[in-house]
């Protein structure tokens, strides 16, 4: 018989089990429970890409989820039904978890801050997730510490935006300071009368508000980071996102025709914001890149996102397992890229769902395009809802891009972009 050595604090019970001379745990707790529990708040795809994440580490994910139907509730066995401004279901959710986040940043921070009291691990903490919940502290923190911003000011009654317009120029950008994704809650006024229209609806609905200079921009680009309580910092190679009607469509990773010094500037202000801030977990600084070659900061997630997808098939550790690494504080992975060029491509719920089921969509998108990696998100279709992506790595970005956006389309509308037919 094998003899065996107690270490690093294994007792000799469990030593005896791995040596098959006592009876193994009968139950699936039993054989996990070592291990840490992560609990994230929020339901949605984010979290249930985390919990894929989490079953190759070993750990369990509990999520706080609004209805047992949202994508990880679907999947996870851990799940508590609950709200995530219901101080009470937050605190059921952080029962024995080593640690606590978030697939979205709309947890009241009064709530977390007692849990931090009460000796819940939140990552990231309250103090950092308010500046990616509040667009006017970020810009004020981001000011303070000399990072590069577009000319902002607080709108506080009709004539704010015309007087910061007389100062900047037509057209400017009003924005709502909390909520608000993929377009909602952005305006851009053309003129005065547009902008005291929206400022007077959106005051009149205690809708706080921020104007800001509406950027010439290139293009707009994010850089990925993550942070360990530890310090440890890491960073997947800027990306360039493609944005329609507001909302994200595509992203190239890395982003094309990126100088090495930019894409070095945009990588160290997010590592560097990153420990400023004191963020624990995945952090995304989504930035836009002006016709004079500027790199500017615009909004902050604290959290896995839409521009870092691309990783899951094309970086050797995706964004999903390195925020768990980050949040339990273990040492963070290795961000290189596994080719090339990585695109990843929105399915966006068509104006009308196919007849055809989703099902037979992928499997002739299969048949089609063996190389093309798709993630669905157990959602309904609607038009513009974000059901799933799609990622297709090679070397030519014009032709992986095309291919990306060509199986995305499909699986959306059931139609080939290139006019092939499935019967042909």
């Amino acid at each position: 018989m094998t003899t065996l050595s107690a270490v690093d604090g294994t007792s000799a019970a469990d030593l005896e089990k791995l040596d098959g001379s006592a009876p193994r745990p009968s139950t699936p707790r039993e054989l996990d429970a070592s291990m840490p529990v992560v609990t994230m708040v929020g339901g949605g795809q984010l979290a249930r890409m985390t919990h894929q994440a989490a079953i190759a580490l070993g750990q369990s994910l509990r999520v706080l989820s609004a209805g047992a139907d949202e994508p990880a509730a679907q999947v996870c066995r851990d799940v508590v039904i609950g709200s995530h401004t219901d101080l009470d279901a937050l605190r059921r959710a952080a029962v024995g978890s080593n640690a606590f986040t978030f697939d979205h940043e709309h947890v009241p921070t009064e709530h977390l801050d007692i849990l931090v009291a009460e000796g819940v691990n939140v990552a990231p903490p309250p103090e950092a997730l308010i500046f990616a919940q509040d667009k006017l502290a970020m810009r004020r923190k981001l000011e303070q510490l000399g990072l590069p911003i577009p000319p902002y000011a607080e709108v506080t009654e009709l004539g704010d935006v015309t007087r910061f317009a007389d100062d900047h120029g037509w057209p400017v950008v009003v924005k709502a300071i909390r909520g608000g994704y993929d377009g909602r809650g952005v305006w851009m006024p053309a003129d005065q009368w547009e902008a005291e229209k929206i400022v007077e609806e959106q005051l009149a609905k205690d809708v706080p508000l921020v104007v800001e200079v509406k950027v010439a921009l290139r293009r707009e680009l994010s850089a990925m980071v993550a942070r360990s309580p530890f310090g440890q910092g890491a960073a997947w190679p800027v990306v360039e996102t493609v944005q329609r009607d507001g909302q994200c469509a595509v992203v190239i990773a890395p982003a094309p025709d990126l100088s090495e010094d930019v894409s070095a500037e945009a990588e160290n202000l997010a590592l560097r914001l990153a420990g400023e801030l004191g963020v624990v977990g995945a952090m995304a600084v989504e930035l836009f890149e002006t016709t004079t070659g500027e790199i500017l900061i615009n909004e902050l997630a604290m959290r896995p996102h839409n521009s870092g997808h691309w990783g899951m098939d094309g970086a050797r550790t995706s964004q999903f397992e390195q925020h768990l690494r980050a949040v339990l504080d273990y040492p963070l992975g290795d961000t290189s890229p596994l080719a090339p060029v990585t695109v990843m491509a929105n399915v966006l719920g068509a104006p009308h769902a196919p007849t055809m089921s989703m099902d037979e969509r992928v499997h002739h998108l299969f048949a089609r395009m063996p190389d093309a990696k798709v993630h669905l998100y157990g959602k309904g279709e609607r038009p513009a809802r974000k059901i799933g992506h799609v990622n297709v790595l090679g070397d030519d970005v014009a032709v992986v891009r095309e291919k990306a956006e060509r199986a995305a389309h499909w699986l959306s509308h059931a139609e080939w972009t290139d006019g092939w037919d499935i019967h042909s």
